[in-house]
């Protein structure tokens, strides 16, 4: 009988859709779908490897219309230049659905970013594709990559989405020092707090 759960099991694992998320990647796990090209807002097609940094890469999944990322966005903004000015690549992904969020619209997009005067590259994950290999679930959620490509950092920006005098841990920003000096952060995860992302296809 349990031989015959496990074989049922295995069939209908393997009849999931292509919307099957993978989980996320593992402390110390590869850059996944690296190689997929996405639209930016500048209109160039760019993946993850395009952006790379010689020290490191920091993916944020990030969206227009979630208030958790217009609260962190500044901080975001911040932490983004700190890391590109240490030699660590970064780009923002929206993996969202726009039919379920038309304020996510590529188009939204551009506005936004011209609007916050956006340093690093936002793109448009156009089939969700980027966004279920890497099983990201919320935004903001971010994923810093060292400069061997080894996920070295997985979670939130900080402890205090509402107040930023009020945060006590920096977790990201704190990750990007010990990354940017070849090191390995002292909390290499936290939870990921935010919108729930909406794929394409769900």
């Amino acid at each position: 009988m349990r031989g015959l759960i496990r074989t049922i099991s295995a069939a209908v694992v393997s009849a999931l859709p292509a919307v099957w998320c993978a989980a996320a990647p593992a402390i110390g796990d590869a850059i996944p779908a690296g190689a997929v090209k996405m639209a930016n807002v500048d209109g160039r097609k760019l993946s993850i490897s395009d952006v790379a940094g010689a020290h490191g890469t920091l993916v944020i999944f990030s969206c227009n219309h979630c208030p958790w990322v217009r609260a962190w966005e500044d901080r975001i903004i911040a932490e983004a230049s700190d890391a590109a000015a240490r030699g660590i690549g970064v780009i923002a992904i929206n993996s969202n659905d726009p039919a379920a969020y038309p304020g996510d619209s590529f188009a939204e997009m551009q506005a936004r970013a011209k609007a916050k005067g956006y340093s690093f590259p936002y793109v448009m994950d156009a089939t969700s594709e980027v966004g279920r290999a890497f099983g990201a679930t919320h935004t903001p959620e971010v994923f810093l990559f060292d400069a061997h490509g080894k996920l070295a950092y997985h979670g939130a920006i900080d402890d205090n989405a509402r107040d930023a005098a009020k945060v006590s841990r920096h977790y990201l920003a704190d990750a990007i020092d010990a990354v940017a000096a070849g090191k390995p952060p002292a909390l290499p995860e936290t939870k990921a707090l935010g919108c729930s992302i909406q794929l394409r296809g769900k």
